[in-house]
């Protein structure tokens, strides 16, 4: 008669634990809210358009493959409220990329309300909303994603535009 081999409790256990972790992690992964109009680009500017210095923008980065620029005038805005930082990338001298950082809880709850004004509101329902030190919220369209992650102890902000296609 074959005998069974010996299988430890706790690697029994820690196997287990580590499947349910995956399987929650998936389906954390799982909650971006679909977007309703999605811009394709960002204010007007379409992904994969040609980038450079121009009277707007200028060149602040190089790395080769990708290149950074900020507004060359004024402070920079997400529709009316005022940010801190707004960088546009490019790979491959393509429009990829819009990294916004802001601070201030007022802020924050602007630039949310705003967002949601553009790609649609976000799922309430208990226990898809992240509660605790960092808020993460996400809309994802056909052609464009928007990664905000928040973080209320130091109430500062950063907000990620990308395109789908030259973020692979």
């Amino acid at each position: 008669m074959p005998r069974r081999p010996h299988t430890d409790p706790w690697i029994r256990l820690t196997s287990l634990v580590c499947l349910l972790f995956s399987i929650i992690l998936q389906g954390a992964l799982a909650f971006a809210v679909p977007m309703q109009n999605d811009p394709k680009g960002f204010e007007g500017i379409p992904w994969g358009a040609t980038f450079s210095e121009t009277d707007t923008f200028i060149k602040i980065e190089d790395t080769g493959r990708s290149q950074t620029y900020e507004l060359k005038t004024g402070a920079p805005s997400l529709g009316t409220v005022q940010v801190d930082s707004m960088r546009f990338v490019t790979f491959e001298g393509k429009f990829a990329r819009v990294t916004v950082r802001y601070q201030g809880k007022a802020t924050h709850d602007q630039i949310l309300a705003y967002l949601q004004s553009l790609y649609g509101p976000l799922d309430r329902t208990p226990g898809q909303i992240a509660v605790g030190p960092v808020k993460f919220c996400s809309w994802t369209g056909f052609e464009t994603d928007v990664h905000l992650r928040y973080e209320t102890g130091t109430d500062r902000g950063i907000i990620f535009f990308e395109s789908q296609e030259l973020r692979r």
